[in-house]
């Protein structure tokens, strides 16, 4: 018996989600990001939620692992509200 070693993408595949649609759990401000010339969250967001285009830092909570990461190394105040989503949305995590 092998175990198959999986990429992060199919890690993350087999989780669950329930987006709250237009009531995110995490609110970004893209003028204080627009100042930070490190983003660190564009690396240490395991879910990939952080994305960067046209030089402009782009957050999708639909698919966040809910770890807080991003508020820990943004130094410039850009994410301005975390919460834990409402009861019965967020992530559920699911082994395969």
């Amino acid at each position: 018996m092998s175990i198959k070693k999986l990429s992060p993408e199919d890690l993350l595949a087999l989780n669950k989600f329930a987006v709250d649609e237009g009531n995110p759990h995490i609110l970004v401000d893209k003028t204080k990001c627009a100042q930070c010339t490190a983003r660190p969250c564009l690396v240490v967001c395991p879910a990939r939620c952080y994305r960067q285009k046209d030089g402009e830092v782009n957050f999708e909570y639909a698919g966040c692992l809910e770890c807080g990461t991003c508020r820990v190394v943004c130094t410039y105040g850009g994410v301005t509200s975390w919460n834990y989503p409402r009861a019965s949305y967020g992530v559920t995590f699911r082994c395969s």
